[in-house]
């Protein structure tokens, strides 16, 4: 072995000689480090004194100082209906103001028409018409029995007056038709005639004249001895009714017409030929009574 050679031996076992030296103080150094971070926790417990466990609170515990806040309330859905079980709308609010509207235009008219026939009634104080029998004759009676029955042959002649009491008013009659009768009911007709209409100035009297006749008329038995026997007294009670209409004359002007039904009777033929002119009864509208 030359030199050299021995050099390079004597370099390469220096070199691990401090090789061996550099791991030996890198392990020692992590060991020690290790040890010393085992020391350390062991000596700060030491040092430290021993602390009590947290107690853990119990389940459902509530602190009371904490407010307790309601649950929230969530909004109930309605059920949903399907469009066919919707109730309609109505339309109210237009057909009550119609209402309400035909309501008002009511009574202001109402009130119009109340004013206007106050005003009317005051200024020309209307009076109905006044009718009374003037007279009733028979210029011809004759009662006939024949085989087959009794028969009545008759003429009649009635005037009826008409007066208007009006100072302001005239009236107008539409036709007029007027039956004669005998008895109580005017169970015996002897005729009736109808008359045109006519005008009546203010107060004016009218007297409307009446002409009947009746032929052959058949009677009920026993009927024909009564009626010869109150015609020889006079005593038969005579039956006048008169139908007709009447409206009011205002400056010229006619103004409604009201249906009228007269009735003069219960009153012998003698007392009518004696003078008596019995007041007839009127009903107004063919049925409402006024005197």
């Amino acid at each position: 072995m030359n030199y050299f050679t021995s050099l390079k031996l004597v370099f390469f076992g220096r070199v691990q000689r401090h090789r061996k030296l550099l791991i030996f103080s890198a392990d020692s150094a992590s060991l020690f480090s290790m040890q010393k971070q085992s020391i350390e926790p062991e000596s700060r417990q030491m040092a430290e004194p021993p602390q009590m466990p947290v107690l853990q609170k119990p389940p459902g515990y509530k602190d009371p100082s904490v407010p307790v806040q309601p649950p929230p309330r969530y909004p109930v859905s309605k059920p949903v209906m399907p469009p066919s079980l919707y109730p309609k709308k109505k339309r109210r609010g237009c057909c009550r103001a119609c209402c309400c509207c035909l309501c008002v235009f009511i009574f202001l008219i109402s009130c119009v028409l109340v004013l206007a026939g106050a005003a009317f009634y005051v200024w020309f104080s209307p009076r109905i018409p006044v009718f009374h029998l003037q007279s009733f004759e028979i210029p011809r009676f004759n009662v006939t029995v024949k085989a087959d029955g009794t028969y009545l042959n008759a003429r009649t002649v009635t005037r009826v007056e008409v007066k208007n009491p009006n100072e302001k008013l005239g009236l107008y009659y539409g036709r007029t038709s007027v039956d004669i009768g005998l008895g109580q009911d005017g169970g015996i007709a002897l005729g009736s005639e109808s008359l045109p209409g006519f005008i009546q100035g203010k107060k004016n009297v009218t007297s409307l004249k009446v002409g009947t006749e009746v032929r052959d008329q058949p009677l009920e038995d026993g009927a024909g001895a009564d009626l010869r026997s109150g015609q020889r007294s006079k005593s038969l009670v005579v039956k006048v009714a008169v139908r007709t209409s009447v409206g009011a004359i205002i400056e010229g002007w006619k103004v409604g017409r009201v249906g009228v039904n007269v009735e003069c009777g219960d009153v012998t033929v003698k007392d009518v030929e004696g003078g008596d002119m019995p007041k007839c009864k009127i009903k107004l509208l063919y049925w409402i009574p006024l005197y």
